[in-house]
């Protein structure tokens, strides 16, 4: 795919100094990618929001509504209609933007018929993670295949997507949280799109590596919302 036929969609939202100093290089390498990005933030500092407006490409704005779906929903609507397809992306993923996103824009295809490319962690990366988040995004993985009828990693988080699939998401409330990513897979599948993935050896950050109990209880509200997301997307009247 030519990078010129994409637009990225992504949220902020820095908490500390230390998540912001991770979250300026991830974004610094972001922005090596040279495409529009389009990022609402959920209530970060105006030192962090100015250095992300300082890229020429970078669209910031602030969140009308702080949340994973309402913030995302809000980078989508501030894109301009001009590209075909999104990439999506959590803001945290410096190493994959640094060493694996041109190759995986490069290999993904772009016709009409594609729905979804995932960035998925070959098994040997996946293996690298916390054992209780393995086993939550194993079944959300299983949850995803029995509707897209193919089993591969669609947890990692960055993906590209269709722009044709933007309206059928209106409908998502606040409450889908996560699940609004396997809603798109799971969607697009039923639409008739391609639904297809890369693997890629994108091994666990060092500093994402615990496995206590707030993290475990994170990943069971991720769950949650993936599993919702599924449901929907499996029931919801489509033409």
């Amino acid at each position: 795919m030519n990078k010129n036929y994409l637009a990225v969609a992504t949220m902020t939202w820095v908490r500390d100094a230390q998540e912001e100093q991770l979250m300026r290089e991830a974004m610094q390498h972001l922005a090596e990618l040279d495409v529009p990005v389009y990022i609402t933030d959920g209530g970060s500092g105006e030192e962090f929001l100015a250095y992300l407006s300082g890229f020429s490409h970078f669209t910031v704005q602030r969140a009308d509504e702080p949340g994973v779906w309402p913030q995302v929903r809000q980078s989508l609507s501030a894109m301009a209609d001009s590209v075909p397809f999104v990439l999506y992306t959590e803001p945290d993923k410096a190493e994959f933007f640094c060493t694996s996103l041109q190759d995986f824009i490069d290999k993904a295809p772009d016709s009409d018929q594609v729905g979804v490319v995932l960035a998925s962690r070959s098994q040997d990366a996946f293996a690298t993670f916390p054992a209780f988040q393995q086993h939550t995004e194993t079944t959300i993985n299983r949850c995803c295949a029995e509707i897209t009828t193919k089993l591969f990693d669609y947890t990692y988080g960055p993906f590209l997507f269709n722009r044709k699939l933007v309206p059928y998401l209106a409908p998502l409330e606040k409450e889908i949280g996560w699940g609004w990513r396997p809603y798109v897979f799971c969607l697009a599948h039923r639409l008739g799109y391609d639904v297809e993935s890369q693997a890629l050896e994108v091994p666990c950050p060092v500093d994402q590596r615990q496995d206590d109990p707030k993290e475990r209880i994170y990943r069971m509200r991720q769950l949650n919302q993936n599993i919702q997301g599924i449901v929907l997307a499996a029931t919801v009247p489509v033409e």
